[in-house]
């Protein structure tokens, strides 16, 4: 067989791929990373018993905010990085908004205590294990988006995979803030953003072995 014919035959009822076709998949890896996240959450801590009364406090959807924008942020630079050739863009950008906001807080907060609370305000009562609760929260989100980003053609493997880090870290943290008493903003500053830190470094080394095409 000729190679002219060989390439006709394997092209043969080849059709381009669906222009949203990875839009999909991080949507279907967001709903898993989520449905997840709660399963393990329902498992292994549940939800804290006062939500109701939490429901009326400002700093609990504070934040939610917080987890919810670092997932858009992530979600969309995640998006990006999933095609080839294209970088983060004005896209980083929006990730530095919700930490600058949170550590911002955090700062006041702070400064506004009087000594003996600064510390109480930082470590609250869940601190040693408020990161690694996120982090095992984060795993289905983290396996689903390194799945979505499998059917793309990231060209910046490292970086992809801190994004699908990130992007499952700030999913688990959204689940974890049902469960987690804490409420200052010197904490979430501190142990949230550390606990979204710890899949985002993973994916960063993760990235480019299972990434690679």
């Amino acid at each position: 067989m000729r190679t002219d014919d060989l390439i006709q035959l394997l092209a043969a009822g080849a059709q381009p791929a669906p222009s949203n076709a990875i839009e999909r998949r991080l949507a279907l890896a967001v709903l898993a990373g989520l449905a997840g996240a709660g399963g393990l959450l329902a498992w292994q801590f549940g939800v804290r018993p006062d939500l109701a009364q939490a429901l009326d406090l400002p700093m609990f959807w504070g934040k939610l905010a917080f987890a919810g924008a670092l997932a858009a942020a992530g979600l969309a630079l995640l998006r990006r990085l999933a095609r080839p050739g294209l970088a983060a863009g004005r896209t980083a950008r929006w990730l530095a908004l919700p930490l600058l906001v949170v550590w911002g807080m955090a700062l006041v907060a702070l400064l506004q205590a009087a000594p003996g609370e600064r510390m109480p305000l930082l470590l609250g009562q869940t601190w040693r294990t408020c990161p690694f609760n996120i982090a095992l929260l984060s795993v289905p989100a983290f396996a689903a988006s390194f799945w979505a980003l499998r059917g793309g053609a990231p060209t910046r493997p490292a970086w992809a995979g801190a994004g699908a880090g990130l992007l499952a870290g700030a999913l688990a943290t959204l689940v974890y803030a049902l469960h987690c008493p804490e409420m200052a903003a010197p904490f979430l500053a501190v142990w949230y953003v550390a606990g979204m830190a710890i899949p985002t470094a993973l994916g960063a080394l993760a990235g480019p072995r299972w990434l690679r095409w």
